[in-house]
Formats: C-alpha cells, structure tokens, sequence
C-alpha cells in the first residue's frame, strides 16, 4: 500500500511541475495577426517555436502530418485520434508529456469456480516523454522516453489476469498474470527527412523500442485507454512494444507507409531495471495505410528469433492485420474501435489465432468501452500438463469485457476517473477443473491522465500547405 501511495504522489508532483511550467512557457496570443497569414510572408512553414499553442508538434516521423497520427514505435493512428498530453515548448524544441495511471483492485475468478484467479490491490502505470525539433528546412529529429513503475507496483509476477500468458519469473512461466513492463520501457531517436509533401523517409532506433510488426501497442491505443487490462492477445500482436535493440527504416509515399525492421527477438528478461543484450537476429515488414482522417491500416509479418527464455530452440512467425477507426461526434464526443488479427507459427505447432475487437465511446465526462477477444492457447502456453491435456492440444478462449469511466474532476488540465469493469471468460469444457465454467472477473479504479488536447485537422493541414 505503501509503494502505491508513494506512486500516486510522485504522479501528481509531476503533473503539478509539467503544468507550471506549461504555463510559464505559454506566450502571449498575438492577436494583431491573422490566421490566415500563419504561413508567414514567404509562404513557407513558420518555425516551431513561432506557431501558436493551439497547434502541436508535426508527427514524429513527418513534418507533413499531424502528430495525431502518432502511434507506438513508428506505427500509425488515424489522424482523428484523440491525444492527451501536456505541450511544453522552447525556442527550438517542441515536447509533449503524456502517461497513464490506474489504482485499481482486480479480482480475476470470483466465487472460485476453478483455482487459477487471484485479487489484488495494484497500479498499472506508465510515463512518456516526446520531444522533436527541426533540422533545416526538411530535417527532424525525434525522440522519446517511456517508463513504466510496474515493478514496484505490481511486483515480478505482474498482476493477475486469467488466460493471460508470456514471460516468466523465478525460471516459470508467467500464465494467468500479465507481466510487469520493463522501467524503461522505450528510449529511441529517429530522422526523417520530407523530400515533398507526399513523400517522407526516416530511420528509427530504440534500445529499447518497438518494431515494425503489429498494430500500435494497446497501452496507445484510444480504443483501450480506459481499460486497465492488457489483451490476452497481447503475444500474438504487439508483444515485440519494448524490444532492446530495433533499427527500422521506413518510406511514407502519400497515404502508405512502408518499413522493415531487424530486432532482437528475445523478450525482456525477469530483470525489470536492466538493459538487455543486443542482438539483431529477427526482422519484420510492415505496410500501413490511411484512406482518411478516420482510418488506420496495416499488415504485417515478422520471424521472431527464441522469444521466450524457457524455450530458447523455439522460433515464431508472426503474421498480424489491424484497422482502427475513430471519429469526433458532437459536442467534443468521440467514438474509438480498433479490429486486429494475429498468427503465431512455430516450426512443428499448428498455428495459433487471435481476433480482438475493441471500442471506446466518450460522452462528455462518460466513457463505455468494451473489448472482445478470441485467443487460441495452447497446453504450453497455459503451462498444462502434457501428459492429460495433450502436447500439441489448441483450446479456444472467449473474453468478454464491459467497463464505464467518469471524470470526476478535470484540474490544471489533469483528470481524475472512476471507474470500473466486469469481463467473463469462455473455455474449453476441458479446463473447467482448472478455471471453472465461464469464469468471472471484475475491477475497480481511479484513473489518472492528462486532459484532452484539441487540434483542429483543417487548421494543421491549410499551415501546412
């Protein structure tokens, strides 16, 4: 309880810091000049520091798009995509500042139908740091700091989550727990260099950092903000979200992006602090697509090179499709829904499928979000003994999960939600003596998050034309 105060406190220092400083940073308005001159006499794109601080900073791997589009690693989000954050800016350096913290208590398996669930009083956590500036006329460089406290506050076992598998600690396997994430959990630069409005091309590299494989991890995703709960599908899209050592280079030819990736395939080790070997013996490619403002695509596959430490002999391809809509709707009402689908392959293993429907609606003050999942886990994911469940036995799991937040105060642009969800699981008929039929979970939390930075999509695209 103690480790969870002391969490909570540092969070609110730190917003209390960001937000004085935000202020003390914010010029004055300059009303003698109107809006349609932003682009100065000349035509061309205002510095950064002269831009007013209503319009943020660019994306990070493009001074043609808007930072909305901002995913993680270098993955993409519809251009509609809410943001929230702090913005910081000096004479050449644009920051912004955005995390998300819940103080929850979680029980997975109530009543005890089966002997797998546990509860408990935790803080899933996390911080970043973005911050990009200008290198000449068409240069910009970009990078970012996320940290995670889940050591602390979750311990090495991470929280419990029922169905939920990879990694491990003390040497076994983590199965029914979602593992804690690493204290860094991304420090990465990157270039990229606009040779016309419609093309761009840049070079990623985090130690640690996240590939190009997947759909943008679910922590950033607006779909799953209000859910304190990684996916059970989690290994099967955007495991590789914090990989020590990626280089990745990618091509942006108008509304596609194409890039590839070498990595380390090996997971993050039970050591939560350290950093990693290096080692560079995977790779993926990834194709992404945005029609509109709305929408988000991608493909992608990637040869994941002995992620797991228990079984070092075993390697995965892993094929992933993702789209994600979101869309205002009146009175600063938004709608967020991400759809995704992944396979992982091992040499000599049938494959393993995972679908994820997720979505978000905010009403004013109310957000109701739901998230359903089918995973397919096999007897050595779920650490099941072979002998009575079979080696190669596949079982299909259903996750339903319904949750409603509330702002109950929004202060110095910082809200602070309530909140709460119920989720049930269907299982092989297999399993019940393990976890019971359709077992049950549910939570409860205060939520706290930076406020909502509006941007208006045609005010960036007429200053940046």
């Amino acid at each position: 309880m103690k480790q969870l105060l002391l969490l909570l406190w540092m969070l609110l220092s730190f917003v209390v810091a960001v937000q004085a400083q935000h202020e003390h940073n914010m010029p004055a308005k300059d009303t003698s000049r109107p809006q349609h001159q932003m682009k100065g006499d000349s035509g061309h794109m205002p510095r950064m520091a002269d831009m007013p601080m209503d319009i943020p900073m660019s994306h990070a791997f493009s001074l043609q798009l808007p930072m909305n589009r901002n995913g993680s690693g270098t993955g993409w989000l519809p251009d509609a995509s809410p943001m929230y954050g702090y913005m910081l800016h000096s004479k050449k350096w644009m920051y912004m500042v955005h995390g998300n913290i819940f103080l929850r208590y979680t029980y997975q398996d109530i009543g005890h139908k089966g002997s797998r669930g546990d509860s408990r009083l935790d803080a899933p956590n996390w911080m970043m740091l973005m911050a990009q500036r200008k290198v000449g006329s068409k240069g910009l460089f970009h990078y970012n700091v996320m940290i995670s406290l889940d050591r602390l506050t979750e311990g090495g076992a991470g929280y419990p989550l029922l169905f939920q598998s990879g990694e491990s600690w003390k040497n076994k396997p983590l199965v029914d727990r979602q593992h804690p994430h690493d204290l860094f959990s991304e420090l990465s630069v990157s270039y990229s260099y606009a040779f016309s409005k419609k093309v761009d091309a840049f070079i990623y590299f985090g130690y640690p950092g996240e590939p190009a494989i997947g759909s943008v991890a679910f922590m950033h995703r607006p779909s799953a903000l209000s859910n304190p709960d990684a996916p059970i599908s989690h290994h099967w899209n955007d495991g590789t979200h914090i990989t020590f050592g990626v280089a990745t280079l990618g091509i942006r030819l108008d509304k596609f992006k194409l890039e590839g990736s070498v990595f380390t395939g090996r997971e993050p080790d039970e050591n939560r602090y350290n950093f990693d070997r290096m080692k560079f013996d995977s790779w993926s490619g990834r194709l992404s697509y945005s029609p509109s403002e709305n929408w988000a695509l991608q493909v992608s596959h990637g040869y994941i090179k002995s992620p797991e430490m228990l079984h070092p002999e075993e390697d995965i391809n892993r094929t992933t499709a993702s789209a994600i809509f979101s869309a205002p709707l009146q009175h600063d009402n938004r709608i967020n829904i991400t759809a995704l689908w992944g396979l992982n392959k091992a040499a000599d293993h049938p494959g393993e499928n995972a679908v994820l429907v997720e979505g978000a609606v905010r009403l004013k003050r109310t957000e109701l979000y739901t998230r359903y999942e089918w995973v397919q886990k096999s007897t050595e994911e779920l650490d099941l003994d072979l002998v009575k469940y079979g080696e190669r036995t596949i079982f299909p799991v259903h996750a339903l999960t319904t949750g409603i937040s509330y702002d109950l105060l929004d202060i110095a642009k910082t809200r602070l939600a309530v909140g709460g969800q119920f989720g049930v699981f269907f299982n092989d008929r297999s399993l019940y003596d393990l976890y019971g039929k359709q077992p049950l979970a549910a939570e409860i939390y205060l939520r706290l998050y930076p406020g909502l930075m509006k941007m208006n999509q045609k005010h960036w695209r007429a200053n940046t034309q």
